[in-house]
């Protein structure tokens, strides 16, 4: 058996990785457009803060190493073209502009997300950048560190995460949110708490521009971005920019090979993470997830993620019977010293969904009040008023905000209402948790509030 895989960072790689496995004596072949393979796109904000030095330490498993298992990595090399009804993709070799087919008996589609370019005047300048390969973020490193301010566009995971790598670089930044709120992923009354402590913590190292967008920037002599210029007339001297804007799914060459599309843009998989055609797969960033509390399609890019859905992909594709049901959503992002967390439905979401969201918030702290580095957290919990079950959880704070999180993960998969889960045993003592956690405490707000509708 010939399998093709196109794509080889987190999904492509874990597909390639899981089928060797499993068929020992299939031909594996690997394409991507990448230098590298195998590597977590995830840690670059952290390789340009200077938590590691080297970038080779976000690499996973070189090809070398998928070589001597059997496993053809091609490097630099696209599939533009499938031709579904003669098993072949069309191949490019970019450094050596040379086209070729290459024939399968599965193929799988892995091939990710690429960043949104949004429409700025001058957008191309030498200085602008995107956070999305190895490449990338060797550049930003060293650009940073021969800049004096940095602007990001969007407050999205990457652009909170760099606004930490550069502050702790002492680098001053100008974050640009088109949105009236920064981090825009949570409810609002979330993303104003999350803004008014980042401010708190500003000490002019940052300045957060919000309902702002960028329409121009303006170069210096050596076609380096100098000055940004805003829709609402404002200007600014930068050294970079770095692009934060939303990603993509790479979907354009299988539309017009006739795979499916999904309603979100991504490509539609059932779950064995086929595709329309029983013997073409997709997973990763480019391929439609099931958002579990509602079962309705979205697309939602993480690499904890594409991870699982690789393995399933290899799994089906080798003759197995594994499903991948869907996600929650769930994610976690630091910037400086708070901790951002979220899990299922905001109230947002819920009510686009026709649900009934009603909501508690509470404040208060992750441990024991006498414990040194007790920190508050501020958590809200969503559930739909009508059924009693819970929807989702949003957390953020300086304490330990994911773990609530991670907690409530296992209550949504359950699908369990709030009452069942006022009932849960959460650990205790003193520096892990008060005596009633706020996740709890939460919880029985919330029932209160059901109770009364």
């Amino acid at each position: 058996m010939k399998i093709v895989i196109l794509g080889g960072v987190a999904a492509g790689a874990k597909a390639a990785a899981k089928t060797r496995r499993l068929l020992p004596d299939a031909i594996i072949d690997l394409y991507t457009d990448d230098r590298y393979i195998s590597y977590s796109a995830c840690g670059l904000p952290y390789y340009i803060q200077g938590n590691f030095s080297d970038y080779r330490t976000l690499l996973v498993r070189s090809p070398e190493e998928f070589e001597a298992q059997g496993v053809k990595i091609h490097l630099r090399c696209k599939a533009i073209k499938i031709l579904p009804d003669t098993n072949q993709v069309l191949i490019n070799n970019l450094d050596e502009n040379r086209a070729f087919l290459v024939e399968y008996d599965k193929l799988v589609i892995a091939t990710g997300a690429r960043p949104i370019i949004p429409q700025i005047e001058n957008v191309d300048l030498k200085n602008v950048f995107t956070v999305r390969h190895i490449e990338d973020g060797i550049a930003i490193r060293e650009q940073m560190q021969k800049s004096n301010h940095a602007t990001i566009i969007g407050s999205g995971y990457i652009g909170l995460e760099l606004l930490e790598a550069f502050v702790e670089n002492n680098i001053k930044v100008t974050l640009v949110e088109f949105a009236p709120k920064i981090a825009p992923f949570f409810d609002d009354d979330i993303s104003n708490i999350v803004q008014e402590q980042l401010k708190s913590i500003s000490d002019d190292r940052f300045e957060i521009m919000t309902s702002e967008f960028v329409t121009c920037f303006i170069p210096d002599e050596n076609g380096n971005v100098k000055i940004v210029k805003t829709g609402t007339g404002k200007q600014f001297t930068t050294d970079m920019v770095v692009l934060c804007t939303g990603v993509r799914p790479n979907v354009e060459f299988a539309r017009e090979a006739g795979i499916a599309i999904g309603e979100t843009g991504a490509i539609k998989v059932n779950k064995h993470m086929r595709t329309n055609f029983p013997n073409i797969y997709a997973c990763g960033d480019c391929a439609e997830k099931n958002l579990l509390i509602s079962n309705t399609k979205v697309w939602i890019p993480l690499g904890s993620t594409a991870n699982k859905e690789g393995r399933v992909a290899a799994i089906n594709l080798s003759g197995g019977d594994e499903d991948f049901e869907g996600v929650l959503g769930s994610s976690v992002v630091r910037c400086l010293s708070l901790t951002m967390s979220m899990t299922g439905l905001n109230e947002k979401n819920a009510l686009k969904l026709g649900l009934h969201p009603v909501s508690s918030v509470v404040t208060k702290n992750d441990k024991v009040g006498y414990m040194p580095d007790v920190n508050n957290i501020t958590l809200k919990l969503t559930a739909d008023k009508i059924t009693g079950l819970l929807l989702g959880g949003q957390a953020v704070g300086a304490g330990d905000a994911d773990k609530r999180i991670n907690a409530l993960t296992a209550a949504l998969l359950g699908r369990l209402t709030v009452e069942e889960f006022t009932k849960n045993d959460l650990t205790y003592a003193p520096p892990y948790a008060p005596t009633i956690d706020p996740l709890l405490n939460a919880a029985q707000i919330l029932l209160e509030k059901i109770k009364q509708c």
